[in-house]
């Protein structure tokens, strides 16, 4: 959801090169070569549920967990950008027709007051926290990141307590953070411009003190530098972290949010300094992108869950049904919430496949 924008700051010290190339000859024998039109779909055993796609209508920057009573809880943009919504059930599929609830909804005035975008639901001891982007309505471009905090144990009940903004080293456009926690530490990974660079946004990741507050060194770890990055618009965004296999990967959203969005991914060792920007190896290829076969169009802005047998992993992403767009895509309400399982590679990494085709018709 990046945008053009002129915002000066302080600059942070240099951070480290990284490699560019995946470590191993395994994983640079071909790993990830999820290009348009090669990427082959990941089979799904016959008796695993279909899942219902599109999930859920109108509804982009997805975000479901699976908590530990085995419900699915969801959240995501809405078209309006001026609230933030629930939704649960017992099942993926369930999702669809749940009913859904609005949590919180935009000041009128002042700097959470417009462009509500990509929240996320975590459940980080013993309390449920909102992360989110928003913007002054009088400045609609100057967009932070904002946390909510509810200490009932049940997010669709008591009181949702603004915690207040997420302090980055600048002041400048920054939005999509996720947090997650590794060998014991707690971090947030979240897009931001980084003064004097020529891009949109960036990959940023910092540990942090509490919930809300960041701690440390905030190590950039991935700039939009192919092609494929930077179509429309120079962009990173919309970070997630999945761990398996003795590795940490972290997937990312890039270039503008009309059929050339797409994903790409960081690896890390598990063992790994997380911190230190050489520890991650990025994909010179996108992992998930269009595919005209399925008509699925701008995939992205993802996160993951498991599936409800509690083995199966699950893409959760949103995505267009049609390539051509009139007007600016972020006026275009049809960005629809969309699952699929996916499966590994005999190296360990992950093998997405393309976007499936819509088993709901009539839903464009």
């Amino acid at each position: 959801m990046s945008r053009d924008h002129d915002l000066p700051g302080a600059h942070l010290p240099a951070v480290p090169s990284r490699r560019v190339m995946l470590k191993g000859a395994a994983l640079a024998a071909g790993a990830l070569v999820a290009t348009p039109g090669l990427a082959q779909a990941v089979p799904v055993p016959s008796r695993a549920p279909r899942h219902t796609n599109p999930l859920v209508l109108q509804r982009a920057d997805p975000h479901i967990t699976r908590h530990t009573d085995g419900r699915y809880h969801f959240t995501a943009t809405v078209p309006e950008y001026d609230r933030i919504v629930l939704r649960r059930a017992r099942t993926l599929n369930g999702l669809s027709t749940a009913p859904e609830s609005v949590i919180w909804r935009a000041h009128t005035t002042g700097p959470m007051s417009a462009h509500i975008w990509a929240p996320e639901l975590h459940r980080i001891d013993g309390k449920w926290y909102v992360y989110f982007a928003s913007a002054p309505a009088e400045d609609v471009w100057a967009i932070r990141i904002w946390v909510l905090e509810n200490a009932h144990h049940d997010p669709f009940q008591g009181t949702w307590v603004e915690r207040g903004r997420i302090r980055t080293a600048w002041e400048t456009f920054s939005l999509d953070a996720t947090t997650f926690t590794h060998r014991g530490s707690r971090y947030l990974v979240w897009a931001q411009h980084e003064p004097g660079m020529d891009n949109n946004t960036a990959l940023w990741i910092s540990k942090m003190a509490d919930p809300w507050t960041l701690t440390g060194p905030q190590v950039r770890l991935s700039t939009p530098e192919y092609d494929w990055e930077c179509v429309g618009y120079r962009v990173n965004e919309g970070p997630s972290v999945l761990k398996r296999n003795g590795r940490v990967f972290l997937t990312y959203s890039a270039s503008a949010t009309d059929w050339h969005y797409c994903m790409g991914l960081l690896t890390a060792d598990a063992g790994s300094d997380l911190l230190d920007a050489r520890s991650w190896a990025k994909s010179p290829v996108p992992v998930f992108t269009s595919n005209d076969t399925t008509r699925v169009y701008g995939p992205g802005h993802n996160c993951f869950t498991v599936a409800e047998d509690g083995r199966s992993d699950v893409l959760v992403y949103h995505a267009r049904q049609y390539r051509e767009i009139t007007g600016d895509p972020l006026d275009d309400p049809n960005r629809h919430t969309r699952v699929q399982r996916f499966g590994w590679k005999p190296d360990g990494t992950p093998d997405f496949g393309v976007p499936v085709a819509d088993t709901v018709t009539g839903s464009a």
